[in-house]
C-alpha cells in the first residue's frame, strides 16, 4: 500500500473512532481490511500525535474529554453516527430540491463510506451503488444487466464505463460504449450490475455533463420558452424545484419558463402532460418534437 492510501485509511479510521461507541482492535482490523498489528500501530501513533484513545473493556474510541478532540473536530466534522441521522434529515426534503444536493454533496465529502451508502441511499440501490464505486476505484466496464430506458422505451444490457456519480447516487455518470459518449444512468433502473475484466478505454472522454432541470443529463444546452398557466407552474416548480430560478410572473395566473434543457425528452412528458396548460414560444423544434410524439401517440 502506498503512503497516500495509508494516510486514506488512517484518516477513515480517525473518523470511525470519533463516534459515540468504542470498536475493538479485530472489528477495526475487519473494517478497514488490516491486521491486528497493523490496528495497534495506528493507535499507537493516534496517541502519540496527542489523539486521546479512551480505551474500555477492549473498545476504543477518541476521548471527547481532551482538549485535542477540540482540534480534531476541526477535521472530522460528522462521526458515522451523526451522518447517519443527518441523512435521515435530509431525506425529508422534498426530491431533488435546490438544497437537498448541495446537503449531499457536503455530506458525502465529508463522510463516504459502503456503510454511508447502505444508510443513506435506498435498500434497492445500495448494492448497485457499491459495486459501482469499486468499479469507479478499480477503472473497470461494468454490464448493466436489463436496464430500463425511458428515454428509449426498452430494456436491455448496456456496457459502460462509470465514472461519477450525481451528489445524491440517484444517477450514475457512465461512458456509453455503444452510443461512444457520456450519459447518467438511473441507478434503481439497473437489474444488475455484471463487472466486465477489461479496463477503461476512454478515460479521456470521460466528462460530467450539465443537467437540466427536468433530470436529464447531456452536452447540449437547447435554450426554450414556455407560457405557463397557474397550474402548469405549480406543478412545475413541485416535481422540478430547480425550474424555480428559469420562473418569472408575467401577469396573473401566467408565467415564464426561460431556460435550457439538454435534449426534448425530459421537458416534452412534462409538457404533453398538461398540453392545455403551457404554450411553446420557442424554439420551433421543440414543437415538432411534441407534434411528433402526438401523432405517434408515444407518451
Amino acid at each position: 500500500m502506498n503512503d497516500q492510501a495509508k494516510f486514506q485509511r488512517m484518516l477513515e479510521i480517525l473518523m470511525k473512532l470519533s463516534g459515540s461507541f468504542g470498536y475493538s482492535v479485530r472489528q477495526l482490523a475487519d473494517d478497514f481490511e488490516s491486521s491486528e498489528r497493523t490496528i495497534y500501530r495506528y493507535l499507537t501513533t493516534f496517541k502519540n500525535a496527542g489523539f486521546l484513545i479512551d480505551s474500555k473493556n477492549g473498545y476504543f474510541k477518541i476521548d471527547k474529554k481532551s482538549n485535542e478532540y477540540k482540534d480534531l473536530t476541526k477535521l472530522l466534522h460528522f462521526s458515522e453516527e451523526e451522518a447517519h441521522i443527518l441523512s435521515k434529515a435530509i431525506h425529508l426534503i422534498d426530491d431533488e430540491s435546490r438544497f437537498k444536493n448541495d446537503l449531499y454533496e457536503k455530506l458525502f465529502v465529508l463522510f463516504d463510506s459502503e456503510k454511508a451508502i447502505n444508510k443513506i441511499v435506498r435498500k434497492e440501490s445500495s448494492e448497485n451503488v457499491i459495486k459501482l464505486k469499486g468499479a469507479i476505484k478499480n477503472k473497470e466496464q461494468v454490464l448493466f444487466e436489463a436496464y430500463r430506458s425511458s428515454n428509449s422505451d426498452n430494456i436491455r444490457d448496456r456496457l459502460v464505463e462509470p465514472f461519477g456519480f450525481t451528489t445524491n447516487y440517484n444517477y450514475v455518470w457512465c461512458y456509453d460504449m455503444e452510443a461512444k459518449t457520456n450519459k447518467t444512468f438511473k441507478v434503481a433502473r439497473i437489474k444488475g450490475i455484471k463487472i466486465i475484466e477489461r479496463k477503461w478505454k476512454n478515460e479521456r472522454s470521460h466528462k460530467k455533463n450539465e443537467i437540466d432541470v427536468f433530470r436529464i443529463g447531456g452536452e447540449k444546452q437547447i435554450p426554450i420558452k414556455l407560457k405557463l398557466s397557474l397550474m402548469a407552474y405549480n406543478l412545475l416548480i413541485e416535481e422540478y424545484p430547480l425550474s424555480e430560478k428559469y420562473l418569472e410572473k408575467r401577469k396573473d395566473s401566467e408565467y415564464l419558463f426561460d431556460g435550457w434543457v439538454c435534449d426534448f425528452n425530459g421537458v416534452g412528458r412534462f409538457i404533453l402532460g398538461l398540453i392545455d396548460q403551457i404554450e411553446v414560444i420557442s424554439p420551433k423544434a421543440l414543437k415538432e418534437h411534441l407534434n411528433k410524439k402526438i401523432k405517434n401517440k408515444a407518451f
